[in-house]
């Protein structure tokens, strides 16, 4: 189950020369990069991880949650993920499904075991907070390059890395973000951070990942994402505690009619 959207690592390597060789324009830049990312992150088929979410809120008042997170590479269209809530009670047994596409809306469905019910996320309704965090929906699907348009802005450090710094603009026109920067380091093409700014163009959230780990001796996965929102002064940290690969999982096993009973 391997994307070949972009022909290879090697068709990716010749793009980063590209770019600081050749002249393009700033939407072709911001293109390359963002194949670039994918490029460099193909080949992985599956990943299983837990994962600490940790809420703060505008007083300091923390809450946590144990979660699991699956995903399934796609070679047809874009990829699958999987998170079911394992802690507290409130919300154990909860599960959302995402079905990342390329060139039509993602879809998502939430299985609440409360009212023992599967509820899908209409697409007018993504920038919604995900279980009360400060992710949205939207910010849980795969990232396909497909979705966005880029311009490149300009070459910054930030932790060390040399980053490229590029805005995507979403095509969906029921996304929650008028554009999205992002610090991606020109050495493994990991994102660093991310600006999120709302519909009127204002800096909404930001994401920063840190503690990068390489799996496979290839694939970089990062050991800490958190969110602040800047209008409300709460964040949402995700602290990555395991990485697996090589789960033998299954398009099947990422069923929206079987929700209720994942695990």
């Amino acid at each position: 189950m391997i994307k070949y959207r972009v022909c290879s690592l090697v068709m990716a390597i010749l793009s980063c020369i590209a770019i600081d060789a050749y002249a393009m324009t700033n939407a072709e830049k911001g293109l390359v990069i963002a194949k670039n990312q994918v490029a460099k992150n193909e080949g992985w088929e599956d990943s299983k991880s837990k994962v600490q979410m940790v809420l703060t809120s505008s007083n300091g008042r923390t809450y946590e949650r144990d979660i699991n997170i699956r995903n399934l590479e796609n070679s047809d269209d874009g990829d699958k993920s999987l998170i079911t809530f394992n802690k507290p009670l409130d919300v154990k047994g909860t599960a959302f499904l995402t079905y990342s596409h390329i060139n039509k809306p993602d879809e998502q469905w939430i299985y609440l075991p409360a009212v023992k019910r599967t509820k899908r996320i209409s697409s007018k309704n993504k920038s919604g907070p995900f279980m009360g965090s400060e992710f949205s929906y939207e910010d849980m699907s795969p990232f396909e390059y497909e979705e966005f348009e880029f311009t490149y802005l300009r070459e910054e450090e930030l932790n060390g890395e040399v980053c490229f710094v590029v805005e995507q603009r979403p095509k969906d026109r029921y996304s929650g973000y008028s554009k999205r920067v992002v610090w991606v380091d020109k050495s493994e093409y990991r994102i660093h951070k991310v600006d999120f700014y709302d519909r009127k163009n204002d800096l909404l959230k930001t994401l920063n990942n840190k503690n990068y780990k390489l799996y496979l001796n290839k694939y970089w996965r990062q050991g800490v994402s958190e969110m602040v929102n800047h209008k409300t002064s709460k964040s949402t940290k995700l602290n990555w505690i395991d990485y697996q690969f090589g789960n033998n999982f299954k398009p099947s096993d990422f069923n929206r009619h079987s929700l209720k009973r994942v695990r």
